[in-house]
């Protein structure tokens, strides 16, 4: 069975293109730059972008499913940017699925998609899309997923979109990195009163459970058309899950504070600012993140656990200690 994978040399990718070739499944992995040769004799790459119509289709002949997984990510950017990956280039992947044959789409969605700046606590998929998203990224996600789910059941095609949050674990390159660097750099501030609850899930749950999805996924099935919270099973406290990182990595905890009606306050000026001087780089904050690092913003994983199975196997405690392992 042939497998293709957008996104495959990413850090969920790359953990998702191992789990299926340990299946015995033939995988494509089509990205942007060639990695170094794979050493796996059912492990192809392709040099393809989404928005490349032609490409995507040719690479998906004789598939039987396909992960989409490749988006372009962040708090900031230009809207153009945000759409020609994340809803073009979705366009592209599901019009090639169908074309192809492909049995099942499985899309990597996300929870930012239902992100309205409002506390989330416990919510399920019933809860609906924000009639004004907080940044192009959710948006774009959003009008992506919905594409989604709105080709299910046609020419054959079966799917399902997945909403894992905050992906953390060895090999990531941006979640926890970043954490860390900001703490050596004296630039982390606690934002609100330090006691909100989020989502977290490690890569490996996130893996299986595209898997799990994949192997229930079928025209007529329980999970086909419908969109999935994923994540570790119970949230955590933010700010403590961050001095823990930090305890573990050498550094002291954070100590400094905003609150959040200041960080969104800054988040709106520095907007204004890069937008008008044209810069291509970051704000420190933005009304999203000031959103993101204050609010609650954790999901029930109730009906993932009915649908397919989803039952989180690596613990926080057991990612953690992958992460920063005893020494000596």
């Amino acid at each position: 069975m042939k497998a293709v994978v957008t996104g495959g040399t990413g850090f969920l990718g790359s953990y998702l293109v191992k789990r299926l070739l340990a299946q015995g499944k033939r995988v494509t992995v089509l990205c942007r730059r060639l990695p170094p040769s794979a050493g796996d004799k059912n492990l192809q790459y392709v040099l393809c972008g989404l928005n490349d119509g032609i490409g995507v289709a040719r690479a998906f002949q004789g598939a039987s499913e396909v992960y989409h997984l490749a988006a372009k990510v962040g708090a900031w950017g230009e809207w153009q940017d945000f759409f020609n990956t994340n809803v073009t280039g979705t366009e592209n992947v599901v019009s090639a699925a169908q074309a192809a044959g492909v049995a099942r789409l499985i899309y990597t969605s996300s929870p930012s998609v239902i992100f309205d700046g409002k506390a989330h606590r416990g919510l399920d998929e019933n809860y609906p899309y924000p009639t004004k998203p907080l940044s192009f990224y959710s948006h774009t996600k959003m009008l992506a997923e919905k594409l989604v789910l709105a080709a299910n059941g046609h020419a054959g095609l079966a799917t399902v979109a997945l909403r894992p949050h905050l992906i953390w674990g060895v090999g990531d390159r941006y979640l926890i990195p970043r954490v860390i660097e900001q703490a050596r750099q004296n630039k982390l501030r606690r934002v609100g009163d330090g006691t909100n609850q989020v989502d977290i899930i490690h890569v490996e749950n996130a893996a299986e459970a595209h898997t799990q999805a994949a192997e229930k996924l079928g025209l007529g099935s329980p999970c086909a058309g419908k969109a999935y919270f994923l994540n570790q099973g119970r949230p955590v406290v933010l700010w403590d899950f961050i001095d823990e990182i930090l305890r573990r990595a050498g550094l002291p905890p954070v100590t400094k504070a905003i609150s959040f009606e200041k960080a969104r306050g800054i988040g709106a000026a520095l907007e204004l600012a890069h937008k008008a001087l044209r810069l291509k780089s970051e704000p420190r904050m933005s009304r999203f993140l000031a959103y993101s690092l204050a609010k609650d913003h954790f999901y029930s994983s109730r009906a993932a656990e009915a649908d397919f199975g989803y039952a989180p196997k690596i613990t926080i405690e057991q990612g953690l200690h992958e992460l920063f392992p005893p020494k000596g």
